[in-house]
């Protein structure tokens, strides 16, 4: 039995294996809580369970923090929490994105947990990938950096330009792709993403649900963010055990955030132009750290807090008594 503790000792990617094992445990631990014991069921999630447990996450994401600032240093700490900070952020546009979705397929609250859900698993895994390789091309280049750099300041100043532009969900090429490719429903079929029932010809057929297209575009809308956040999250650190745990963490609450805020998105318009700053100064941080030096982790944390910070109460003040517009868009 020597082997197991050789094999917890062993370094994967910078980090020993014990320190990998302990963060999938807990996060398998809690999407088993989420949806074998909180959500077995379709249902719609009210507002106020919806800030409980999106405060739950958020409270186990910076308990973990705590644990890296303390086992893995102040440095580590601090930028554990910039980057969960920044990615939380992020994942506030998302969830506009993701109303839009659900607007245009006309999907039950009731049935947009369980899209969510199997969502997230898709996010955990692709961004495991793109983090991966992400890490392993800046330990081989680190010039890298300098077009993550000059990508983020590009994104934050396009972010500054077009906030108000709205995504064209009918318009999306992964969507009329799958619908050229596939036998596509016209209705809801409960929870499932595929029914059978008789084609054209009027033999039993496969056809995916709207369900089913509402799930692809949720995964592509993520990675689409992800292309923002993961240059970011890497311009704050090159630790792969660090960047991969705030983005999951971050992402985690995302579920139970649509829910409490996906109604009162409206009150959030300006935190795109603080997001937008966000990125402009991580950018702008890469070409600092490589030609000047390396930038004090609290000072980052402090500025992205800031902004942040700003960019909701600003929001909240300018939006005080908005109601919401409608989302004209819905699926032909």
């Amino acid at each position: 039995m020597d082997f197991v503790p050789a094999f917890f000792d062993a370094v994967f990617l910078g980090k020993p294996a014990w320190a990998w094992a302990a963060f999938l445990g807990l996060v398998a631990t809690l999407l088993i809580l989420d949806l074998g014991v909180l959500h077995r069921s379709a249902r719609e999630i009210p507002a106020g369970e919806s800030l409980w447990l999106s405060a739950g996450y958020i409270a186990v994401a910076l308990l973990f923090g705590g644990w890296v600032w303390w086992e893995m240093g102040a440095e580590s700490g601090m930028d554990y929490l910039t980057g969960f900070f920044v990615e939380k952020s992020l994942a506030l546009d998302n969830i506009f994105v993701i109303s839009l979705i659900f607007t245009y397929f006309a999907v039950p609250r009731a049935l947009q947990y369980r899209v969510l859900f199997w969502g997230i698993l898709g996010v955990i895994v692709l961004r495991a990938i793109m983090i991966g390789v992400g890490a392993a091309v800046v330990a081989e280049a680190s010039w890298v950096l300098y077009l993550f750099g000059a990508f983020l300041l590009f994104t934050g100043v396009k972010m500054l330009v077009v906030a108000d532009a709205m995504p064209a969900i009918g318009d999306n090429p992964v969507l009329r792709f799958v619908r050229r490719r596939l036998n596509v429903t016209d209705q809801l079929h409960g929870e499932r993403f595929f029914v059978r029932q008789p084609d054209a010809q009027g033999k039993l057929a496969w056809f995916a649900t709207p369900l089913f297209l509402a799930l692809v575009l949720v995964e592509v809308a993520d990675l689409i963010f992800a292309v923002d956040s993961i240059p970011a999250i890497f311009a704050i650190t090159t630790d792969p055990y660090i960047v991969y745990t705030s983005n999951i963490f971050a992402i985690l609450g995302l579920r139970a955030l649509y829910f409490a805020l996906a109604a009162v998105m409206h009150r959030f318009h300006y935190l795109k132009y603080a997001l937008a700053l966000v990125l402009i100064f991580i950018g702008g941080k890469i070409f600092w750290n490589q030609i000047v030096g390396k930038t004090d982790p609290l000072i980052s944390l402090a500025v992205t807090l800031g902004l942040i910070g700003g960019g909701i109460l600003f929001s909240l003040w300018k939006t005080s008594g908005a109601v919401r517009a409608p989302v004209l868009e819905r699926q032909p």
